[in-house]
């Protein structure tokens, strides 16, 4: 690491994410929390931070810190733990497991929502849904662990990820405008856009596959330092060719089936 004092990182608790989310960096953060140590930043800035899968996991930090995602869900939900904490939990204190409330909050509109309530559908939803998935949720059934949404185990969870967020930034930016936002010398992106070839994983107006050849550009001109993670496909390689790869073997799970896979960690 850099001996420049304002790139120092300070120890930090972790803390875990509140509910799966598809794409979500569970078997990769290690890899990738390891990596972001070893570089030396002043400001740690997260471009698609979803439910916090590294961010919340990571145990060192710089003096500043940026989420963003463009998911309106998402930023919502961080700024409502940041800010309204014990109200956030009165609302959701007598909320448990159930089809008939998935499907009744699945049905409404989150515009036609206050802050809170978004907020609340948000985590119930993901914390239920099968997979973790964003768009065309489904109510996840589970014959080998309790129901998922106990609030006995959330408080807690909940209450440490308000501890973390204390002086984090948060934002809801286009990712290029946050990288031209933040961007400058001290600066570490972390970038987890949707997988190629599944773009709409997190519904249709988020992200297209025409985003990556932008995103490619923009990486070649950034004054900071950046870290992207994507799946290990031909397109991404002719894409972000120049940048230095490596190859991260996983093992990808649903409903208990194991399928192996590979990943690409991209950095400059």
């Amino acid at each position: 690491m850099e001996s420049n004092p304002h790139l120092i990182l300070e120890p930090v608790q972790p803390a875990q994410p509140l509910a799966p989310y598809i794409g979500g960096k569970k078997q990769l953060a290690r890899r990738l929390i390891r990596l972001i140590n070893e570089i030396g930043h002043q400001t740690y800035a997260e471009v698609f931070v979803g439910m916090g899968g590294v961010f919340l996991r990571r145990d060192q930090r710089p003096k500043c810190e940026v989420i963003n995602d463009w998911s309106e869900d998402v930023s919502t939900f961080f700024r409502v733990i940041q800010h309204h904490y014990i109200a956030f939990l009165d609302m959701i204190r007598f909320q448990i497991t159930s089809r008939a409330g998935f499907e009744k909050l699945l049905a409404l509109e989150p515009a036609s929502l206050t802050d809170l309530q978004r907020s609340a559908r948000f985590l119930y939803l993901q914390r239920l849904a099968f997979g973790g998935k964003v768009a065309g949720r489904n109510f996840g059934v589970a014959t080998d662990r309790p129901g998922r949404f106990d609030v006995t185990k959330l408080a807690p969870m909940i209450e440490a990820v308000h501890e973390r967020l204390a002086g984090v930034i948060i934002e809801r930016l286009p990712w290029s405008d946050f990288l031209s936002r933040y961007d400058r010398p001290g600066t570490l992106f972390y970038l987890d856009p949707p997988y190629y070839g599944s773009e709409g994983d997190y519904g249709r107006t988020l992200f297209d596959r025409g985003q990556f050849e932008l995103m490619a550009d923009r990486l070649r001109g950034l004054r900071g330092r950046f870290i992207l993670s994507l799946n290990d496909h031909p397109d991404v390689r002719r894409i972000f060719a120049g940048f230095d790869f490596r190859e991260e073997e996983l093992t990808y799970t649903i409903s208990g089936a194991g399928t192996a896979a590979r990943e690409v960690i991209i950095t400059n």
